[in-house]
C-alpha cells in the first residue's frame, strides 16, 4: 500500500498567496479610489432568480437562463465533436488511402480556420440555407406542447433552434478536428505486437481493433480528450456573436442595461469556472490514480 506524501507549505507558497492577496487588494483599491466605482453586488442575485409578483413562484432570470444554455450548447457540441473526431481519428490512423485523405483534409482545414470565422460561415450557410429548408423551426412551432417543451429543455425554442443547431455543428466540427488528432495519435501509439496478439488468437483485424486496440487507445488518450472537452465549454462563448442567448451574450446584454460592468463580468467568469473546474479536478484525480497503479 502506498503512503500518501504529506502536504508541504513552503515559503514560496506563502509568498505566492501574499502576492495574490495584494494584487486583488490593489485592484479593488484602484477601482474605488481612481475610477470611483461603486460596487453593487447586492443586485446580482436578482439576475439569477426572481419571484413572480402574480404567482409568487421563483423563476429563472437572465443569468440562470444563459448558464443553462451554455451547459446545453457545450454538452451537445462535446457529443458531436467526440463522435466526428473519433471517426476521423480512426480513419486517419487505420483507414484506406481515401479515408486518410478525407481525415487529413478535414483536420487541416478546420484547424487552420479561426473558430469565429467557422461559426459565422455555418450560421449564414447551415442556418439560413440547410436548416431553413428542413423546416425544423416550423415543425416545432406546430408540434404538441410536450414535444415543444422537451426540445426546448434539451436544445432551444423554435425561435432560436436553427441558430442553436448551427452553433452546435460549428463548435463540434472545430473541437472534433483536435479530438481527431488525439485519437489518431493514440491509435498509432499502440504497438504492433497488440495487433499480432489479436491475430494469434484468431481475431480478425476488425475485431482486434475493436476489442484490443480501441480500448487501450482510449485509456491512453482519456486525459487529453478531457482537456479538449473542457476547452469546448470555454469556446462556447464565441456563439454570442450570432445572438445565441448563452452566458456571455446574457452578460453583455445585462451589462449594457445595468452598467454593472465589473460585477457582471466577474460573475460570468466565476460561472465558467464553476463549469470547468470540476472537470479539471476530476481529470487530475483520475490521472494521479492511474499513475499510482502503474
Amino acid at each position: 500500500m502506498l503512503n500518501k506524501k504529506p502536504l508541504k507549505f513552503t515559503i514560496i507558497d506563502m509568498a505566492a498567496i501574499i502576492l495574490l492577496i495584494a494584487a486583488i487588494s490593489v485592484f479593488f483599491s484602484r477601482m474605488n479610489d481612481i475610477l470611483a466605482y461603486h460596487w453593487e453586488w447586492g443586485r446580482i442575485p436578482s439576475y439569477f432568480f426572481f419571484r413572480d409578483q402574480g404567482t409568487g413562484a421563483l423563476k429563472a432570470n437572465i443569468l440562470a437562463k444563459g448558464f443553462a444554455t451554455t451547459v446545453k450548447l457545450s454538452v451537445w457540441a462535446m457529443v458531436f465533436g467526440f463522435l466526428i473526431g473519433t471517426v476521423s481519428g480512426v480513419m486517419g490512423a487505420k483507414g484506406s488511402f481515401g479515408q486518410r485523405v478525407i481525415s487529413r483534409l478535414y483536420v487541416e482545414t478546420i484547424r487552420n480556420i479561426p473558430s469565429l470565422v467557422l461559426l459565422i460561415i455555418f450560421y449564414y450557410f447551415v442556418s439560413s440555407q440547410f436548416l431553413d429548408a428542413i423546416g425544423l423551426d416550423r415543425y416545432l412551432r406546430e408540434a404538441p406542447l410536450p414535444v415543444k417543451q422537451g426540445i426546448g429543455f434539451l436544445l432551444s425554442g423554435p425561435d432560436r433552434i436553427n441558430a442553436f443547431m448551427s452553433a452546435v455543428i460549428a463548435l463540434g466540427l472545430y473541437e472534433g478536428a483536435y479530438i481527431s488528432e488525439i485519437v489518431r495519435g493514440g491509435i498509432n501509439s499502440i504497438s504492433e505486437g497488440q495487433w499480432e496478439a489479436g491475430s494469434s488468437i484468431g481475431l480478425s483485424r476488425q475485431k482486434t481493433f475493436l476489442l484490443v486496440v480501441f480500448p487501450q487507445t482510449f485509456r491512453k488518450v482519456a486525459f487529453p480528450l478531457a482537456g479538449q472537452l473542457i476547452s469546448t465549454i470555454k469556446d462556447s462563448s464565441i456563439v454570442s456573436v450570432i445572438s445565441i442567448q448563452e452566458l456571455t451574450f446574457q452578460g453583455m446584454e445585462l451589462m449594457s442595461a445595468t452598467f454593472l460592468t465589473f460585477e457582471i463580468w466577474i460573475t460570468v467568469a466565476v460561472l465558467y469556472f464553476i463549469l470547468t473546474f470540476p472537470f479539471s479536478r476530476m481529470v487530475a484525480f483520475l490521472e494521479k490514480k492511474y499513475a499510482l497503479k502503474q
